[in-house]
């Protein structure tokens, strides 16, 4: 059986490339060893695979499955409206992470996302800071969300200067780490990157999960409801994140269609 993988580049703006995404759309579901060849074949932070008969959506890196891809469903909910694969403009998948919801929207496709719950982190690996590149005084605050991080530092020159020990991390324990500071940028409230050798992607160009912990953050501290976030990947992406009073975060986002390839299933 051959596949079409789609490549959509998610979170996409003027000037800024967004996130390359994988897009699988089956019938009926792949097995995961399957999913998990074609994801390592094609290459990318993420693809994603869904399964129409059940709206059934999974996401897998060169090397895991993931819970959660931000990217991988917006891209997703764009290439089904591309192909008009729906009737209707809200959709709503079945995933790890429990059931999401997209639609398409005048300003772009919106995503209702759980938001993460922080834990501060009463004291820092030392050696994490190290390979990172950040001095322990330029931390603001840190946190835990799952098995990712959130390290917050003073400045945004800080988060756009690093340049991280990857080999380092990845002989630490970790899953994720994403660092932030506020926006110096017109455009924008807040820059972040985001880490993950520990699954195969050293920065991820657009991390849509991510800024459910940054939106929980962030909002707080510039007490408003929406904010606009900058990405500062050598891509670099955009992305309107909202924090909602059930415990929900919603991101907006544009996504393109790129190109297509074939592959076989075995």
């Amino acid at each position: 059986m051959r596949l079409t993988v789609y490549q959509v580049d998610a979170f996409v703006a003027d000037g800024l490339q967004g996130n390359p995404a994988g897009v699988c759309i089956t019938n009926a579901p792949l097995n995961s060893d399957i999913m998990q060849r074609i994801a390592s074949d094609v290459g990318l932070s993420e693809t994603a695979f869904l399964a129409l008969d059940s709206m059934q959506l999974r996401w897998f890196t060169p090397k895991v499955e993931v819970n959660l891809c931000g990217h991988g469903t917006l891209a997703t909910a764009h290439l089904l409206h591309e192909l008009r694969l729906l009737t209707s403009q809200d959709m709503t998948f079945h995933t790890l992470s429990g059931e999401l919801n997209a639609s398409i929207g005048q300003h772009g496709i919106s995503l209702i996302f759980p938001a993460a719950e922080l834990i501060a982190c009463q004291q820092l690996d030392a050696r994490l800071l190290e390979y990172l590149g950040i001095a322990i005084n330029d931390v603001v605050y840190s946190a835990m969300f799952g098995a990712k991080q959130l390290i917050v530092l003073a400045d945004e020159q800080q988060v756009l200067r690093l340049s991280p020990n990857f080999s380092g991390l990845a002989s630490l324990v970790g899953r994720g780490v994403v660092v932030t500071a506020k926006s110096q940028h017109p455009q924008f409230d807040i820059v972040s990157r985001y880490f993950a050798p520990w699954v195969g992607v050293n920065e991820d160009p657009v991390t849509g999960s991510a800024h459910c912990a940054l939106a929980v953050y962030w909002c707080d501290v510039f007490a408003k409801p929406i904010l606009h976030a900058w990405q500062a990947s050598p891509q670099g992406g955009a992305v309107t994140m909202a924090l909602h009073d059930n415990h929900q975060v919603q991101l907006v986002g544009q996504a393109r269609t790129i190109t297509q390839a074939q592959f076989e299933a075995l």
